[in-house]
């Protein structure tokens, strides 16, 4: 049943709960986290953690890409980012670094308007995909709606495996007024790899973008406390902790739907800690996408910095440019651990398996059946 609250006369709104409201409910059971699973797989790519990165170019270049994939995660490199338009991004993120001595605090979104403003160069991002393909680890690339369907082939033709379309806010048909609409299921259909589609933050629009053939479904926006503005920009916010179940539920009924096609929920925001990263996988997610918390990294590419492709939007940017934590580590022990940090900072994913122990849960499946408890 929906709990929805009067909030004046004629107009109710729902109440909804982001991931700081619940908790995770002990169970009778506790197991050794020696005998537990983070491990998922999408279509025919299986990796040991359920970690996709958010495209933004503080955090993936093709180097660490390469080497989040050789540490069970999924990179996504952004296609219409800093590696497609610049032959020396390094160049380029020192300019930011550069700027961060400036008082002015839009500086720093200007100078990524004035470096997103030059152009696409297929060959670069056929050269910064080379270098992550021939690793052996998986090839992501993600574009936004507005321009799926002219960077795809480049793409598909770079050797990109698993495909992301994603926007601040997606819907199953994007419409232009100055090109045709890109209907996503007409586009899906042809295509040979698998791709991945959001965000979204309800029930029915995350069954329309199932209903379009995605093998995953992006839920949330991307929030990052101090970092992305959407809602003071344009109003539009979303709880995770109610968007994720409200998808996980769209996922079950367009499993009885379909007989037996099961789509993958990621989550993506409002995540800032390892246990939020549990929770998240408790309400529903089959994996989540950070960004934030990989900025730390010494892999990360943008010397501590932080920022999301909204960002760079050349007339409304919705996301600011922010220093990460003072310190650094590798991103091994960001990863896995050990960890001496105990804000959950470090050591994301032997939290999250940490957290499956606890509760008596062997795998990611089974851990989506946890007990919640609400804060309020």
């Amino acid at each position: 049943m929906r709990d929805l609250v009067e909030i004046g006369m004629g107009r109710t709104a729902r109440r909804a709960y982001d991931l700081d409201d619940v908790e995770i409910v002990p169970s009778r059971r506790t197991r050794s986290s020696a005998v537990v699973s983070t491990a998922w797989q999408i279509d025919a790519y299986r990796f040991d953690l359920p970690l996709v990165t958010h495209p933004s170019d503080a955090i993936v270049s093709p180097a660490s890409a390469v080497e989040i994939g050789k540490l069970g995660g999924l990179g996504v490199l952004n296609a219409e980012g800093l590696w497609a338009r610049h032959a020396n991004v390094e160049e380029a993120m020192q300019r930011l670094v550069d700027t961060m001595k400036d008082e002015d605090p839009t500086a720093l979104v200007r100078v990524l308007q004035e470096l997103h403003s030059a152009p696409v160069r297929p060959e670069l991002l056929a050269e910064a995909l080379r270098t992550v393909r021939e690793s052996g680890v998986t090839v992501a690339a993600r574009v936004s709606p507005q321009r799926a369907a002219e960077l795809t082939p480049h793409l598909i033709a770079a050797g990109v495996e698993i495909l992301v379309v994603q926007g601040t806010i997606i819907s199953a048909e994007h419409v232009s007024g100055d090109a045709d609409p890109l209907d996503l299921k007409e586009f899906i259909g042809g295509l040979d790899v698998p791709v991945i589609a959001g965000g979204t933050a309800d029930y029915r629009t995350a069954m329309h973008l199932m209903r379009t053939g995605a093998a995953g479904v992006i839920v949330g926006h991307g929030y990052t406390p101090g970092i992305t503005s959407t809602d003071r920009v344009l109003g539009i916010g979303v709880p995770m902790a109610t968007a994720i179940i409200d998808a996980a539920a769209a996922r079950r009924d367009y499993l009885d739907e379909t007989g037996g096609r099961y789509v993958h929920v990621l989550a993506d925001g409002g995540m800032t800690s390892s246990g939020d990263i549990a929770k998240a996988i408790a309400c529903g997610a089959d994996a989540v996408v950070l960004g934030a918390p990989l900025a730390a990294s010494s892999a990360a590419p943008g010397h501590g910095l932080y920022w999301t492709a909204a960002a760079a939007h050349p007339s409304l940017p919705r996301s600011r440019v922010a220093a990460g934590p003072d310190f650094e580590t590798d991103l091994k022990t960001l990863l896995y651990g050990p960890s001496s940090d105990a804000e959950g900072a470090v050591n994301l994913f032997g939290a999250l398996r940490r957290a499956m122990a606890k509760t008596g849960y062997s795998d990611l499946k089974e851990f989506q059946r946890v007990g919640l408890s609400v804060r309020r």
